[in-house]
């Protein structure tokens, strides 16, 4: 008789609720998604090469960068961009975001510095990097000399300094967004050519990173010449991306072949630059950062705990 009785309440409170609809159709509407609370701490930036990139023209070193909108370009000072995690939950992991932009921009916002709040939520300290453009027009910098160098020093910047930034030296990841990707392929999976000028204490570090995440990644640096030392991978595209859906396939069947630990996610009917899938309509596109955040967890990237920066 109680059982009934609190059935019969429950129905009479649902009864009595209104059914949310929608202004357009005048059908039931689906619940709105909670919005990820944006806790953005200050953010502090970091010259990788004080006296200057090697590669770079002394007459261009103080030319100042252009941004509009999303984008931004002319990078000659290449720099990271650091936002630590909350120390009540720092795991002690790092992530170096690596923006897209086909090499002729930076998508800087919605494959950079947007990513790290939701990062910064996982506990994971961000790095964002800005890198020298070989597609930008009059660039003369390449993307497997300079670009690719700029990605590796901001490896070996991060690991000099962790004691400094209070993370594990040892679970440090790049992740990288369509071409940002083809700079974690050409890092994590590729040997590092001969470096050419004199170095200094940070270039003593190991550029290789911990784990690789590659959204949308493109085909350069794929299939990689040094994917059977190549870290573990998370990999995510969409099934129907032209550019970079059989590259993130090609890449995990060769890490697969060879062992590496690799999971991949293509998701169906998504293109490319779904980025944090704040403006898709498929759901799996909208959640893909939770798989990420699983497999951190599972890969056991998050388990240890940062000390107190340094300094």
């Amino acid at each position: 008789m109680r059982h009934a009785i609190l059935m019969a309440l429950a129905c009479l409170s649902l009864a009595g609720r209104p059914e949310p609809v929608s202004a357009q159709s005048g059908t039931p509407a689906l619940p709105s998604r909670a919005p990820w609370p944006q806790v953005v701490p200050t953010p502090e930036r970091i010259v990788l090469w004080p006296n200057g990139a090697p590669g770079t023209p002394a007459a261009r070193r103080g030319e100042p960068e252009q941004a509009h909108d999303y984008w931004l370009k002319n990078v000659n000072e290449p720099s990271l961009t650091y936002y630590p995690a909350d120390p009540r939950h720092n795991s002690g992991a790092a992530i170096i975001v690596i923006p897209g932009g086909g090499h002729r921009l930076l998508v800087w916002t919605t494959e950079g510095i947007d990513v790290a709040p939701r990062l910064n939520q996982m506990g994971v300290n961000v790095f964002v990097l800005k890198y020298r453009l070989a597609r930008e027009e009059g660039s003369g910098y390449s993307i497997e000399g300079d670009a690719a160098a700029d990605a590796r020093r901001a490896i070996r910047h991060v690991r000099a300094n962790a004691a400094r930034y209070g993370i594990d030296p040892h679970r440090l990841g790049v992740m990288g967004f369509s071409a940002g990707g083809e700079l974690v392929s050409l890092v994590a999976d590729n040997p590092e050519p001969p470096r050419a000028w004199p170095l200094d204490s940070v270039d003593a570090q190991s550029a290789r990173p911990d784990f690789q995440v590659q959204i949308f990644p493109g085909p350069l640096g794929i299939p990689g010449r040094a994917a059977d030392t190549a870290p573990p991978a998370f990999i995510a595209a969409g099934s129907v991306d032209p550019c970079c859906a059989l590259p993130a396939l090609h890449l995990y069947e060769q890490l697969q072949g060879l062992r590496v630990p690799a999971e991949l996610h293509l998701y169906a009917e998504a293109d490319h630059a779904f980025n944090l899938g704040e403006r898709s309509s498929l759901l799996s596109i909208v959640h893909w950062p939770d798989r990420l955040a699983d497999w951190l967890a599972d890969g056991g990237w998050l388990d240890g705990k940062g000390g107190p920066p340094q300094h």
